[in-house]
């Protein structure tokens, strides 16, 4: 899967609804259309977006399909956004461990006294 095209996927704000309605496991276009603003058939749509984008797959149950998160595109996904997680902790740690300067003429502004 192609990180952008998840991306890509994920911007639109129903798609963003319907993908996260799929959070809890399997289920139907019914159950995921129900409380959404937007027909089955728009639903249908907007997963068939975020299946060819890698994010859902879906199984045959009797004469109903159910969608659950497709967690190979959802690791695929989370893979390339870790790379930045990864960057940030390894310059937050050598931030850390810099030496800092210390200067023996300036204390503390708790322990300055009051000008007189």
């Amino acid at each position: 899967m192609a990180y952008h095209n998840a991306f890509a996927a994920l911007a639109d704000p129903t798609r963003r609804a319907v993908f996260e309605r799929l959070r809890g496991g399997p289920v139907s276009v019914g159950e995921i259309a129900a409380g959404l603003p937007v027909s089955r058939p728009a639903v249908s749509q907007h997963l068939k977006a975020l299946r060819e984008a890698g994010l859902v797959r879906h199984e045959v149950d009797g004469t109903r399909r159910l969608y659950e998160v497709d967690p190979k595109g959802l690791g695929d996904l989370r893979g390339w956004l870790d790379r930045f997680w990864s960057d940030s902790l390894a310059a937050f740690k050598a931030e850390v461990e810099r030496p800092q300067h210390k200067s023996s003429s300036r204390r503390p502004s708790s322990t300055r006294k009051a000008p007189r």
